[in-house]
């Protein structure tokens, strides 16, 4: 999938892979050694998460149902957790320095494309 901030109308990924049911959100991007420059992982449905056993950094962003960015968590290391978001329906993990590098901010507005 492709998601493009409608805020700023800066693409922020285009190689993004959902995961949706039990085994793909408890694997999460455990299985991987980075994230490349556009890839990404969203989480469905997700309020919260961790970085146990993860071998690199990357971005959260946490949205809400209709995809409103209602948290950002930069630069997250191994072995976080992060905050209960009760507002948030889904986690968009994205390579370390995204948020920064296209402007993401609380309250912007993302869309996915297939």
């Amino acid at each position: 999938m492709k998601v493009i901030n409608t805020s700023n109308q800066k693409i922020v990924a285009n190689k993004v892979k959902v995961a949706n049911n039990t085994i793909s959100r408890f694997i999460g991007l455990l299985n991987r050694s980075n994230l490349n420059e556009g890839e990404g992982l969203q989480i469905i449905p997700c309020n919260s998460i961790h970085s146990f056993f993860m071998r690199f950094n990357f971005d959260a962003i946490f949205l809400d149902k209709s995809n409103k960015v209602k948290f950002l968590m930069k630069n997250m290391t191994p072995c976080k957790v992060s905050p209960l978001v009760f507002t948030a329906h889904s986690v968009l993990e994205l390579p370390a320095e995204t948020i920064e590098r296209f402007e993401i901010n609380i309250d912007d507005a993302l869309e996915f494309y297939e």
